[in-house]
C-alpha cells in the first residue's frame, strides 16, 4: 500500500479538525507557510486549555517496554524515502508510556497533507494490533539518514512522547534529551509539561530537514521550527514563538534533560561493577562576561537547585566530558559515546539565570538532571515572545584558550568533618607547557573554611592539579568556587561545585 493512500483526502489544514474549538487558520487549498503554525498557536492561546482526549486503547497502554519495541513501522511506508531525499522518517505508534496523541502532516509544494493513522502502516509481530477503525494518532516520529555508513539509514533525531526530543552526531548513541519549554520546574507549584500536539514535515533536501511543531499546555502555546543538519555534529536551529495564557514566572527556555547516577567522585552507596554511570557529567556555561564555568553534576540526597545569574549568555550545555570506555566499562549502554548538548542563543537573551536542577535518583532509568535558561522578566498573560537558538549535539562544549577541567575527585579530608577535593586541569590538544609554579588557585566557599590549597604538576595528563580541603564546620551544604590563575589572570575554566552532606 502506498504511503499517499494514508494521507487525508482533503489537502487542507483545518485546525478545527486538529483541535476542538480552534478556528481554521489555513484556506481550503491547504496552503502552508512559516506563519501557519504561529497563527495556530496564537488561536489556541486565546482559548481555555483543553487537554487531548485519551484515544489509546488500554491494551496498548498496558504493553511492556519490550512488547512496545516489537511494533515496527513498515519500511515501505517511510516518508521521503521514495524518491530518495537523503532522509527517511518512521512514524511512531501510540502505546506503552506514549499516550498523548500527536498529529502528523507533510508539506509538499507549499501544501500540507495530514497523515491518517492506519494499523497497516505497522508490523505488530506478536502484539495484538488495534482495530482497523481505531481512532488513533501517532506518538511522534524518528528521522534517519546515512549518518555513519552510506548503506545504512541511522536514526539521528527522535520526537517521541510529545514532550521530549533527542539527537545524535556521527558515531554516537542516544543519551540526553531536549524539550520545547519547561514551566515551573522544581517549583512548589509543580512542573508543567507542554507537549507537541502536531508536526508538519517539509520535504528534506540539501542535507537538512525542517520540522514545524505546535506546542500546547495549560499556561502557554507555542510555534516551533526546527532545522536539523546531521553530521560530525548534529546542529538543530530552533525558532520559537510562545503565547502565554497565564502569567509565567518560572519559564524555562531551551530546557535540557539528562541522567547522572554516580561517578568516581561520589558513588552514593551504589554497589556496581561500573566506575561511572551517567549521560552527562557537567554543566558548562559561557556567560556574557566571558567566563567559562564548569559545574560537575552529582546525585544529591535532597533536591538541589543552582542558579547562575547572567546577562546576554553566550551558551550553556550538559556535557559528557569523560569519553574513555574504562570510565564506564559498559558494553551495552556505551556511556562513553553519549552526546553532549550545547545551547547557543541567537540574539540577546538579556538578563536571567542558567538554572540547574539535580534530583535524587535511585536508578539509571530515570532522568534527574535539568538545565535551562530562565529570563528575569516573567511572561505576562496574553503576551507573545520569540527567541532563537542553536542546539549542537556533539562531543563537548566549544573550545577556548583556557585550560579545561578534566576531572573532579573527592574524599575524606585530613580531619573529622573535612572533605578533600582534587581538580585536574588540562588541554587535551597539547601539554600545558608551563610548570605548576606558574599557577595559583583561589578557592572560596559559602560556608566553612578552605584549608591546604596545593597546586602541582600532573604529568599523567600534561596538566595541572589543584587539591584543597573543606572544613565543613558542621554545615550540610557548601557552594565552592575555584579560579585557576596565571599571572593573576584567569587561566582555566571556573570550577564551581555544590557539596552536600
Amino acid at each position: 500500500m502506498n504511503r499517499r493512500s494514508f494521507l487525508g483526502t482533503a489537502a487542507v489544514l483545518p485546525l478545527t479538525a486538529l483541535f476542538r474549538g480552534a478556528r481554521a487558520l489555513a484556506d481550503d487549498s491547504g496552503a502552508f507557510s512559516r506563519t501557519t503554525v504561529i497563527e495556530a498557536a496564537r488561536a489556541l492561546a486565546a482559548q481555555p486549555y483543553a487537554a487531548p482526549e485519551p484515544a489509546v486503547p488500554q491494551s496498548l497502554l498496558d504493553l511492556s517496554y519490550s512488547e512496545y519495541q516489537r511494533i515496527r513501522f513498515r519500511q515501505d511506508q517511510q516518508l521521503f524515502a521514495n524518491p530518495p531525499s537523503g532522509f527517511a522518517v518512521d512514524l511512531l505508534h501510540s502505546g506503552f508510556i506514549y499516550r498523548v496523541p500527536v498529529q502528523m502532516s507533510v508539506i509538499t509544494d507549499g501544501r500540507a497533507e495530514r497523515i491518517a493513522f492506519n494499523p497497516d502502516m505497522f508490523i505488530y509481530q506478536d502484539v495484538t494490533p488495534p482495530p482497523a477503525d481505531a481512532q488513533l494518532e501517532f506518538a511522534g516520529f524518528r528521522a534517519r539518514t546515512a549518518l555513519n555508513r552510506p548503506d545504512v539509514m541511522d536514526e539521528f533525531l527522535v520526537f517521541a512522547g510529545a514532550s521530549y526530543f533527542r539527537a545524535v552526531a556521527r558515531n554516537q548513541v542516544f543519551g540526553l534529551s531536549a524539550r520545547g519549554l519547561s514551566i515551573g520546574t522544581a517549583e512548589q507549584t509543580g512542573e508543567e509539561f507542554p507537549f507537541f500536539r502536531a508536526f508538519w514535515l517539509e520535504q528534506p533536501g540539501d542535507g537538512r530537514m525542517v520540522v514545524h511543531a505546535l506546542l500546547d499546555g495549560p499556561s502557554a502555546s507555542g510555534a516551533f521550527r526546527f532545522t536539523a543538519r546531521p553530521g560530525d555534529e548534529t546542529v538543530i536551529d530552533v525558532e520559537a514563538t510562545v503565547f502565554a495564557r497565564a502569567e509565567i514566572t518560572a519559564l524555562g527556555m531551551a530546557p535540557l534533560t539528562s541522567m547522572f547516577l554516580f561517578d568516581q567522585k561520589e558513588r552514593g552507596g551504589h554497589d556496581d561493577f561500573r566506575p561511572s554511570v551517567h549521560d552527562s557529567d557537567g554543566l558548562a556555561i559561557w556567560n556574557g562576561g566571558g567566563e567559562r564555568i564548569w559545574r560537575p553534576l552529582h546525585n544529591p540526597r535532597l533536591l538541589q537547585v543552582s542558579s547562575f545569574a547572567d546577562n546576554g549568555p553566550r551558551g550553556f550545555g550538559l556535557i559528557q566530558r569523560e569519553k574513555r570506555y574504562a570510565e564506564y566499562e559498559d558494553l551495552e549502554a556505551l556511556y562513553h559515546r553519549r552526546p553532549s548538548l550545547w545551547v547557543e542563543p541567537i540574539g540577546d537573551w538579556g538578563k536571567g539565570h542558567v538554572v540547574l536542577v539535580e534530583i535524587p535518583n535511585p536508578e539509571e532509568i530515570h532522568d534527574n538532571i535539568v538545565a535551562f535558561w530562565r529570563p528575569e522578566t516573567p511572561l505576562a498573560a496574553g503576551s507573545e515572545t520569540s527567541f532563537t537558538y542553536r542546539l549542537t549535539w556533539g562531543w563537548d562544549a566549544p573550545r577556548s584558550d583556557r585550560l579545561r577541567v578534566s576531572r573532579t575527585l573527592a574524599g575524606a579530608g585530613g580531619q573529622d568533618g573535612w572533605r578533600r577535593f582534587v581538580v585536574d586541569f588540562s588541554d587535551n590538544s597539547a601539554p600545558v607547557g608551563r610548570p605548576a609554579s606558574d599557577f595559583t588557585a583561589n578557592v572560596q566557599t559559602s560556608v566553612g573554611a578552605i584549608q591546604n590549597i596545593v597546586v602541582m604538576d600532573n604529568p599523567e595528563i600534561s596538566g595541572v592539579r589543584v587539591a584543597f580541603e573543606l572544613d565543613t564546620q558542621g554545615n550540610e551544604v557548601a557552594d565552592l568556587r575555584l579560579d585557576l590563575l596565571r599571572g593573576g589572570q584567569p587561566a582555566g575554566e571556573v570550577w564551581v561545585y555544590r557539596w552536600t552532606e
